[in-house]
């Protein structure tokens, strides 16, 4: 065999043994016990759960930021003077309902607790109007409320649904046919008819009583949450006022200056009688509902460490720095492991890449540790970084996002020693490949496939930040070690966390990245899997 063919791969070998040797000795300062000193502050009851933009939130970013400057990182945001910051910057925007009550008979009723709205309704000023009942608020050519009735510059109660007759059958089919008057979206019919006919706002009478109806007015305070979620664009309402007020008979009675006895045989005298009520209820109210426009500022961390004759290509290594806060109870929830732990592997990875780069052994391609917020609300924080890079996305070459790595779920109770990964073999063939390689060499972990599955139902793929670099086309690992008991409850808290579970995970992570960071070639976007 020739020699230099000889010397070449000897040369080969012995550069790839000190790289592994590097590398092994740079992950070694990954300990449990530094895992631990950063997770008692990031999850500490100070921190009053990391609520995206709360105080909370922006002193776990100066903690972070502060490691990251000791470690000699750069920031390469742009502050506001023009000087470069840690820290991107960006807003959330959010609508929601302020002061929302109504008075009655010298009460006032509770917004999601004695009555809740239909639609969209801003009235900041507290409003006092004449109220008439309308019997079903319907118009038809065989039965019509509003034919005797002037409603003009009034506000109108109606009962919810359709007249019945006494056999059961309804008014307008005469069978059991329901109308367009009885079904789900029917109170905007209802509403656009008033309003056509002069009234000025409508109350609707709920079907539903008692527990029931409680049990729907929580229902729908739990979906008004969702319609207040915050966006990272402002939002314009419609002011068409297309809304309703959905209260109870006992409510209505108040208003209506009656008894629900009363109110009853009202409703009953339609069905017997098949004709619309011949004198009308009044009363009359006074209400307020106030819309809100709420800026939530917030920002991600995002700490650059150059590489060197690579160093226009890029990895970013990710997690988020927020969580949900403190519950309506008072209860704090510290999020040790979502996402703690995520935080805090990326405090050790900066570190453990640092120490490289001192000794003369930095990474070839540049890293970018990048501390996302607003995670929680709706992944934010890092659709704000796809859509406003500090570095170009095409010389990005992967994401490797860890979210919640430091407790076990039920499937693994009585085998500690796994992970789940999810889309590495989604854009790149490669990645996977060194995944795995990595694994096998350095951490022997079992990596658990099954939430990588496009069929799983829980859709983890679609659930954290690396999502958004990947819908871009950019490779993503998702390290992830599943749900628990304490998920997103007070009891998420640092005694329960396995740290040393978790730093062979952190060390897996930093053995893919050293790989990645300073192979000769990028890796290749080669797959497009679901």
């Amino acid at each position: 065999m020739n020699k230099n063919i000889l010397a070449g791969i000897f040369l080969s070998i012995t550069t790839f043994a000190y790289a592994q040797d590097d590398a092994t000795k740079y992950a070694e300062s990954i300990t449990p016990e530094d895992l631990k000193k950063h997770l008692v502050i990031i999850a500490a009851d100070s921190m009053k759960g990391r609520d995206t933009g709360s105080p909370g939130q922006k002193m776990a970013a100066e903690y972070v930021l502060k490691y990251f400057k000791e470690y000699g990182l750069q920031p390469i945001a742009a502050a506001a003077d023009g000087s470069k910051s840690f820290l991107q910057k960006y807003n959330l925007y959010k609508r929601g309902w302020g002061e929302v009550y109504v008075k009655a008979g010298g009460k006032q009723y509770e917004f999601n607790k004695d009555f809740y709205l239909n639609g969209i309704l801003d009235a900041p000023a507290e409003t006092n109007t004449p109220v008439v009942l309308a019997g079903y608020g319907i118009e038809e050519p065989a039965y019509n409320d509003y034919a005797n009735l002037n409603v003009t510059g009034k506000s109108v109660i109606i009962f919810e649904g359709e007249p019945k007759l006494k056999d059961g059958n309804y008014l307008l089919s005469g069978n059991g046919d329901k109308s367009k008057w009885n079904s789900t979206v029917s109170w905007q019919n209802k509403v656009k008819l008033a309003l056509e006919k002069g009234a000025k706002h409508v109350f609707i009478i709920s079907e539903k009583t008692g527990e029931d109806f409680d049990k729907e007015i929580r229902q729908r305070a739990v979906m008004a949450r969702r319609f207040s979620s915050p966006t990272l664009k402002p939002v314009k309402e419609s002011s068409n006022n297309i809304a309703s007020f959905v209260l109870s008979a006992e409510m209505a009675a108040q208003i209506l200056n009656t008894s629900v006895q009363k109110l009853t045989k009202e409703k009953d005298e339609i069905g017997k009688t098949k004709k619309p009520l011949s004198k009308s209820l009044s009363g009359e109210a006074t209400f307020k509902a106030e819309r809100t426009n709420e800026i939530i500022e917030t920002e991600n961390v995002a700490a650059y460490m150059e590489g060197s004759d690579k160093k226009d290509e890029v990895l970013v290594i990710s997690a988020h720095l927020d969580h949900i806060g403190i519950s309506p109870n008072g209860e704090i929830n510290n999020g040790a492991d979502d996402d703690g732990s995520g935080t805090v592997s990326l405090l050790e990875l900066a570190e453990a890449f640092s120490k490289a780069k001192a000794d003369g052994k930095g990474p070839r391609r540049s890293i970018l540790f990048l501390n996302v917020t607003g995670e929680e609300k709706g992944l934010f924080g890092s659709e704000y970084y796809s859509e406003n890079p500090l570095l170009p996305l095409k010389n990005t070459v992967a994401d490797l996002n860890i979210d919640m790595i430091g407790r076990v779920d039920e499937a693994h109770k009585n085998d500690p020693k796994y992970v789940y990964v999810i889309g590495a073999d989604k854009l790149s063939s490669q990645l996977h490949a060194i995944s795995e390689e990595a694994n096998k060499k350095y951490v022997n972990y079992k990596l658990d496939y099954t939430f990588n599955d496009p069929k799983d139902p829980n859709r983890f793929y679609y659930r954290s930040d690396h999502y958004n670099f990947a819908k871009v086309g950019i490779p993503v690992i998702f390290y992830f070690t599943g749900v628990h008991e304490d998920y997103h409850r007070p009891g998420d808290d640092v005694e329960k966390i396995m740290f040393d579970k978790q730093a062979p995970i952190v060390k897996l992570v930093f053995h893919t990245a050293w790989e990645l960071a300073n192979r000769e070639e990028r890796i290749v976007v080669d797959s497009h899997k679901e």
